[in-house]
């Protein structure tokens, strides 16, 4: 006999369903480069019960896999979460994903529990009525995102992008950055052709030269210089000023606060084991990333490892960001982004003390 809150009616499975085709239609369309003009939407329910049961029962914990392969990925390799997890009547999944906004999508659609997205991603999904809880923030961690161009492009300078077809995932931290560094340079997004594509299919598209640029994260921007395809323009140093978010939905977090309270112990634990330990972590990660140790420690040194706490000078920068892509009209209303985040109590329940500490 199953609990009542897994039993999902017919009627609810069926709304499910179509509001999710609907949904990714409308967040990603097809794989052919859309406009800028788009807007998106998410949805969606999740149920837990953190009560110990027998582990061929144990509810299921998903949490995203690394795509910046850094303290997330240690997690994974060294199996502490694995293990704490199993301790208290969890299992526990890695499902990955091409980047933010699918997470965000997919942790709407109950099909992820703990997500990791750069500034905007949130943002996009609260206008769409995601919610979203925010349970910690990282140090910008700038110079892991890069705009690339081909290596024998003759572009030299953001001002020679005018015109241009530029790839990065919508509502990523490569759009973010690449709105502020033709800002920067007296340009709008309107001034370059965007072209919308997911990592993979950008990484392609890149290339076999059908963008002349790509705004990306690590490995991405190592593989592509490693391969002599492509070349470093610029980087995010002197553009961000925001960090990643690790990210839940509100039933998620009332079910489920000693899940949260434990990966986020863990968490703190990774940062610390790779920011020390640069060597053995990129031993550790060399089988996901196909990159070898020189190239992985290199790699790594453009990361701070530093899970930082949410402060009111956090969640007033990421006002900024809500505010800013509302006045571009890529989102479809204005967004309270304090809605997102507990209160001070709430998150000193559940942070790491070492880490409420770099207040």
């Amino acid at each position: 006999m199953k609990p009542k809150n897994q039993i999902v009616t017919r009627r609810h499975l069926l709304l499910t369903v179509s509001y999710s085709l609907v949904l990714s239609t409308f967040l990603f369309g097809s794989e052919q480069p859309v406009k800028s003009t788009q807007k998106q939407e998410q949805a969606s329910t999740f149920n837990t019960s953190p009560t110990k049961i027998a582990a061929r029962d144990a509810k299921v914990i998903k949490v995203v896999r690394s795509k910046q392969l850094t303290a997330l990925a240690i997690l994974e390799k060294q199996g502490t979460l694995k293990k704490r997890l199993e301790s208290l009547g969890y299992k526990l999944e890695w499902p990955e994903f091409a980047a933010g906004p699918q997470q965000l999508e997919a942790l709407n659609a109950g099909g992820l529990d703990i997500a990791s997205t750069a500034e905007s991603p949130p943002v996009f999904a609260q206008a769409a009525g995601t919610p979203l809880v925010y349970l910690a923030t990282t140090s910008a961690n700038a110079r892991s995102v890069s705009l690339v161009v081909p290596v024998n492009s003759p572009i030299k300078s953001v001002k020679d992008l005018k015109g241009k077809k530029v790839a990065f995932q919508k509502a990523s931290i490569g759009h973010y950055l690449l709105l502020k560094a033709l800002e920067k340079n007296g340009f709008k997004l309107s001034d370059v052709e965007s072209v919308y594509l997911p990592p993979p299919d950008a990484n392609i598209a890149f290339n076999q030269g059908k963008v002349d640029a790509w705004f990306i994260w690590e490995p991405f921007v190592t593989r592509n210089v490693q391969q002599k395809v492509g070349r470093v323009l610029i980087d995010g140093s002197n553009l961000r000023d925001t960090g990643n978010f690790y990210s839940t939905t509100k039933q998620f977090y009332k079910n489920n606060p000693q899940v949260i309270k434990v990966f986020l112990e863990e968490l703190q634990k990774a940062e610390n084991w790779g920011k020390k330990y640069p060597k053995e972590t990129a031993k550790l990660l060399t089988t996901a990333t196909q990159l070898d140790v020189p190239t992985l420690e290199k790699m790594h040194g453009k990361y701070d490892w530093d899970l930082r706490p949410i402060t009111e000078k956090v969640i007033k920068k990421q006002q900024e960001v809500a505010d800013k892509w509302y006045s571009l009209g890529l989102i479809p209303r204005k967004v309270n982004v304090r809605d997102g985040f507990l209160t001070p109590k709430q998150y000193a329940e559940i942070t790491p003390q070492e880490v409420l500490a770099k207040k």
